[in-house]
């Protein structure tokens, strides 16, 4: 017997990368993780809390969050949300839009989650084709007219850039919500956080767990404006962050010299971590992102990935249209990613 609706029954739910028990001998490229320790001074903050905190329910708007993500972005608190990771904020969206009905658009391939959430509201789901560029395409975006419109910027699992003139285009031709989701923003050379200014239907997206190396932390928050936020505190869980996750983000995210600092390195192993894959005749796609996408001479994907695998290295493998074909590596350190070169040439 099922006793749920037909929709969630039928519908293939999203899988995360592989998370291996803590302590286990494996290099883990496979998550885009960063390689690097979260600030000291958020660890700091998670040894000295004070047990009240616990005790208590957590502030429902995770206003210490939010003033210092204030000051560093230069936007008012008011119109910054947090949510348990950026995901969390997506399902918001998602609830608070998708319905039988309606259109929820992105681009493809891209953040398969995008279409889990709208197949969990039973919306209508759009995937407008990237060409093989992985350019914007703006117009046919536009001609979707979705009641909300995802774009991953920088692109995930392609880790190409999005021009912010290409989202602004998008955004003056939307009637619907357009989330640009930049996870991945700490690796890239632009933003689009302007555009929340300009424009009342978007809002932008980002999270703590690339950049700032919290991913086990969960979280992430939202910039919009106020009216639009209002709309989506309405649908969030009262207590959606915990008190922990707030006070140790609200120190992470000061730091921002530790966090840009960590990043330069991740960009600087990624340029080099590409042009030595390029020398193993393996096809690269521009990253702006803390992991390239690959494919390898052979387009023998799913083989390289499961030998890997067997000698303890993670790498993430899409079997889906448009990527059975490439891996997806995450930047590690400089001593992980030669490990991961000279196990690559041996397969090879």
């Amino acid at each position: 017997m099922n006793y749920f609706r037909k929709s969630i029954h039928e519908m293939s739910g999203y899988v995360p990368g592989e998370q291996p028990a803590l302590g286990t001998k494996i290099i883990k490229l496979n998550s885009n993780e960063n390689p690097y320790p979260p600030s000291p001074k958020a660890l700091n903050v998670l040894r000295e809390i004070d047990g009240e905190m616990l005790r208590r329910y957590p502030d429902p708007t995770a206003t210490s969050f939010r003033l210092a993500a204030s000051e560093v972005l230069g936007v008012p608190s008011d119109w910054i949300i947090a949510g348990n990771g950026s995901d969390d904020l997506l399902n918001l969206i998602v609830r608070a839009v998708g319905e039988p009905g309606k259109q929820v658009v992105c681009p493809a391939p891209t953040y398969v989650l995008y279409r889990t959430l709208a197949e969990i509201q039973e919306a209508d789901f759009v995937e407008v084709p990237y060409p093989d560029d992985y350019q914007l395409p703006v117009d046919l975006l536009i001609a979707a007219q979705g009641a909300v419109t995802f774009v991953a910027a920088p692109n995930s699992p392609s880790g190409t850039a999005i021009s912010v003139a290409d989202l602004e285009t998008l955004a003056k031709g939307l009637s619907g919500l357009l989330v640009i989701d930049e996870a991945y923003v700490d690796f890239a050379e632009e933003n689009a956080l302007e555009l929340t200014k300009k424009y009342n239907n978007v809002i932008v997206l980002r999270t703590l767990s690339k950049g700032y190396s919290l991913a086990g932390l969960r979280l992430g928050f939202g910039i919009a404006n106020p009216q639009l936020l209002a709309e989506l505190n309405k649908v969030k869980d009262s207590y959606n962050v915990d008190a922990l996750a707030y006070a140790v983000a609200a120190a992470a995210i000061a730091d921002r010299d530790y966090k840009t600092a960590n990043a330069e390195k991740i960009k600087v192993s990624r340029s080099q971590l590409a042009v030595t894959l390029k020398q193993l005749n393996f096809e690269v796609w521009p990253s702006q992102t803390n992991f390239l996408l690959v494919r390898p001479p052979k387009g023998d994907a799913e083989r390289i990935y499961q030998t890997l695998k067997m000698q303890r290295i993670l790498i993430r493998y899409f079997k889906q249209p448009r990527l059975e074909d490439k891996l997806r590596i995450t930047i590690g350190t400089e001593e992980q990613n030669q490990i991961l070169v000279n196990t690559l040439r041996e397969i090879l």
